[in-house]
């Protein structure tokens, strides 16, 4: 069974997919990480043959102009990432569905395409996941992560625009909710819990 991965910002949700998949050879859709990787093998191909993938090319012209990927087309590329794994390739989703737009085109393309899944949900308090972010960003140096109000601002739409796609999946009997204010390993330990 497939898993969809939430969290806000500053909740480990990405370190923890890692472990998971890891350890249950989950692969990772992560959204943003998949449209850079389609834009540039369309690129490659496009330098190397002059060809390169038509749902490639539209990504890339995007990307490079430094504009958000249309909602249709992230779909597109959802699809295309699921059907390119083999049917019995587990796949932990990080990033998407973000809103309810996109959630109901996910259930429609994993119906489609034959897939079951769950949710996990990690609870965190948006006062927590910034002192984490600013905190993890003296000790790394991110400048993109310590800039307050670019993260407040991502908080904000999680808050507005994601968290009603959780209460669905919520109300449907999907959800899992993690304790996201324990330690690193305590929360894996609850996330290895809910797979198996």
């Amino acid at each position: 069974m497939d898993l969809v991965l939430f969290g806000i910002q500053g909740s480990g949700k990405g370190t923890q997919a890692k472990r998971l998949a890891a350890e249950f050879q989950y692969d990772i859709f992560e959204a943003g990480g998949e449209l850079r990787k389609i834009a540039a093998s369309a690129s490659a191909k496009a330098t190397a043959d002059k060809s390169g993938s038509e749902l490639g090319k539209t990504v890339s012209s995007y990307i490079d102009k430094g504009h958000l990927v249309p909602h249709e087309i992230i779909m597109q590329v959802v699809k295309e990432a699921i059907l390119a794994r083999p049917k019995d390739q587990k796949i932990l989703f990080d990033g998407i569905p973000r809103d309810e737009n996109q959630m109901k085109d996910f259930d429609r393309v994993m119906k489609e395409t034959g897939r079951d899944f769950r949710c996990i949900h990690i609870l965190l308090t948006p006062d927590e996941g910034m002192q984490r972010i600013l905190g993890r960003a003296k000790a790394e140096g991110r400048a993109d992560d310590a800039d307050t109000a670019i993260v407040a601002r991502r908080m904000k739409t999680f808050t507005e625009k994601t968290m009603p796609v959780i209460e669905k999946y919520k109300n449907e009997g999907k959800m899992i909710e993690i304790d996201g204010m324990k330690s690193v390993d305590e929360v894996y330990g609850e996330m290895k819990r809910a797979v198996v």
